[in-house]
């Protein structure tokens, strides 16, 4: 069967996707550009308005008038409808903000069934997410302001401006950075925090008006779609970014036995001090069959239930999961604990990695507290997550 390539684009400012979309398209100048915009409330679905370029006008006045709907579901029918008009199209699909852009991506590409996947249309190029610095660094700070990120559930999630700056920056294979011959301070410094974030993407820092390296609009590696998949488990491999960079630096912390809720709660301000965002999960002990993730983004920390641990009597649980995570639970497994563990990654400038490690490693249940067990566990008062399971 033939295929097109779809190129996901997403950006922090109208302004940086558009450089990002000049670029691939002087790569690419046969591309169809769709340009996306989610518009929704707190109750229903979204609007999901879409402007596509360069193909069949009938299909462009369709898509204009918007839907109402799970937008994974609109954007997938549209794209069958491009690849069943053109010949191998190759699609630059422009994201907005308040997409879950890694969570979009993975569902889009889910095997469906009756329909297939989309990877038996398009062959994914890498993700490239324009950063502007100057938004930047005011939305990763931005705890007080809410917004609704629309990608893999049918409800959105509600998260802060922090949080969906610091996700849309981690699901990018490529960064692009633009640099100004005003801003080239604030930029420099940008893309090295951005490198810590995620240090598995590559770094495009340029004053625009550069054509994009030839890999950006071809396939990109192979089993790409599986990974998006396994980088939204709540246990997942940790990619560190070792030394400093300036006054960036990351940290991983990890121990093999619960953390003591109450100690971990008084714990909190010294391991935040300087972090500008951390990720991870937990073993709590009054709850000890759950996996409990950590995030946090500039001074906002969420905690949530997030399933099980892996057991060896859990045949159906292991069947649900990426072989990603599979292969990590073997390579950490312990006889008795199986896969639980805790491991948080922490990064952020002039932070202190023997004061976080020490503070959180105080937290750890003492040898007699571990030998309470379940029963005894079941007695800690825990000021961090209610009853629902989350913070």
């Amino acid at each position: 069967m033939r295929k097109g390539l779809l190129s996901a684009v997403a950006g922090n400012t109208p302004e940086v996707r558009g450089a990002v979309v000049d670029s691939l398209l002087r790569a690419s100048p046969g591309a169809v550009v769709m340009a996306v915009s989610i518009h929704g409330t707190d109750v229903g679905r979204p609007v999901v308005q879409r402007y596509p370029s360069g193909v069949d006008p009938r299909f462009r006045d369709i898509a204009a008038r918007g839907a109402t709907g799970d937008p994974v579901v609109i954007l997938r029918q549209d794209l069958h409808t491009l690849w069943r008009a053109a010949e191998r199209p190759h699609v630059v699909l422009v994201l907005p903000e308040n997409l879950d852009l890694l969570a979009l991506l993975a569902e889009l590409w889910r095997q469906r069934v009756g329909s297939g996947s989309m990877g038996d249309y398009y062959d994914p190029a890498p993700v490239v997410v324009g950063v502007d610095p100057a938004t930047f660094v005011h939305d990763i700070a931005c705890v007080h302001r809410a917004v609704r990120l629309w990608g893999g559930s049918d409800e959105g999630e509600r998260v802060t401006r922090a949080e969906a700056a610091a996700r849309q920056l981690e699901a990018a294979d490529v960064l692009f950075v633009p640099t100004t011959r005003d801003g080239a301070e604030q930029a420099s410094g940008v893309a090295v925090l951005a490198g810590h974030l995620n240090p598995r993407a590559g770094l495009l820092s340029s004053a625009g008006g550069e054509i994009f390296p030839p890999a950006l609009v071809r396939a990109a590696r192979p089993g790409l779609s599986e990974e998006w998949r396994a980088r939204l488990e709540p246990v997942t491999m940790p990619c560190l970014a070792h030394g400093h960079d300036g006054r960036v630096e990351s940290v991983l912390w990890r121990a093999r036995r619960p953390l003591h809720p109450e100690r971990l709660s008084a714990a909190l301000a010294e391991v935040a001090r300087g972090v500008v965002r951390s990720r991870g999960h937990l073993w709590l002990p009054g709850r000890p069959d759950s996996v409990v993730t950590w995030r946090t983004a500039g001074a906002q920390l969420e905690l949530r239930e997030a399933g099980p641990w892996l057991e060896v009597d859990s045949p159906d649980v292991w069947a649900t999961v990426s072989p990603w995570r599979r292969t990590l639970a073997s390579w950490f497994w312990h006889d008795y604990y199986g896969e639980r563990r805790n491991e948080i990654v922490f990064t952020g400038v002039d932070i202190d990695a023997q004061r976080i490690r020490a503070a959180l490693d105080e937290a750890l249940l003492s040898d007699a507290e571990l030998s309470l067990g379940r029963d005894g566990w079941a007695s800690f008062t825990d000021p961090l997550i209610d009853g629902a399971g989350s913070r």
